[in-house]
């Protein structure tokens, strides 16, 4: 389903399915033309080859090295979608070369990448307090936002109270839905690209590396992706970067213009809450 039924209610949040056992990979999303809808589909489009690479592996074996690999293929390939990448693929007319248009693209992202990070380790620490009783239905809400202020440094605009739910509007907890592999994922999806760069001969700053056409890159994402979790998860990393260990500094890598930026424009500033 990648078109919104029109005869009938539909679930519209985006999901990939391995049906058949990799012979009918399916994506149910109702796809919009935008740029959100692009990356959220080949977001998708990750979990669909994850599940066409490892098909022939034993059935306990099919699935990610870890939950948060799965989360990150997709979201890797999008790393690669650079301006320049962009145009070459007729999706934008010209490329503004300029320091001020390098700072946009980077805040524009890290606003998604960055931002996320706390969020995405807040939601499965609420659940566990939950599952624990440590965070009683009495508590669900103000423990809710106890761990926003806490990690995010946000809290409601308006008073809430036990009466409210407000984890209930994300989706993934009516859902019952792990989230720390969101939180891994933004991790490990930079330490891919920069791996992914580096095999396919790419020597320049990391936020204009792109893999297309790299059929070195590709070989050795492909090659990753077909163990599945027939091997430990830092058995799958090595395999890749080399590394057996996630590793945040990639991140830094990537956004390194920014945090220049920052850093100059925060000087003598206190940061925080």
């Amino acid at each position: 389903m990648l078109v919104a039924p029109t005869d009938h209610d539909a679930v519209c949040h985006a999901s990939a399915w391995d049906l058949d056992n990799g012979n009918d990979p399916r994506i149910k999303q109702c796809v919009e033309a935008n740029e959100e809808q692009l990356a959220t589909l080949h977001h998708e489009l990750g979990h669909i080859y994850y599940y066409l690479m490892y098909k022939n592996v034993r059935p306990v074996f099919k699935g990610g090295a870890h939950d948060g690999f799965h989360e990150a293929i997709g979201d890797t390939i999008v790393l690669s979608m650079t301006p320049d990448y962009l145009k070459a693929k007729g999706l934008v007319d010209s490329v503004a070369v300029s320091d001020e248009a390098v700072i946009n693209q980077q805040m524009k992202l890290a606003l998604d990448k960055i931002a996320f990070l706390p969020f995405g380790k807040l939601i499965d620490e609420w659940r566990w307090k939950v599952f624990s009783g440590e965070i009683g239905p009495e508590q669900y809400n103000s423990g809710w936002w106890a761990l926003r202020e806490s990690y995010q440094g946000i809290e409601s605009a308006v008073e809430r109270t036990e009466d409210d739910f407000d984890p209930g509007a994300k989706y993934h907890i009516p859902g019952n839905t792990p989230y720390t592999r969101y939180f891994l994922s933004h991790v490990m999806q930079f330490q891919f690209h920069r791996a992914l760069c580096d095999a396919a001969g790419y020597e320049g700053p990391l936020h204009n590396c792109s893999i297309y056409n790299s059929e070195a890159a590709g070989d050795a994402l492909g090659a990753m992706l077909a163990m599945g979790a027939s091997k430990p998860w830092p058995e799958a990393m090595e395999a890749l970067t080399g590394q057996r260990r996630m590793d945040a500094d990639a991140i830094i890598d990537y956004f390194q213009p920014l945090m220049t930026w920052l850093n100059e424009q925060n000087a003598g500033r206190q940061c925080g809450w």
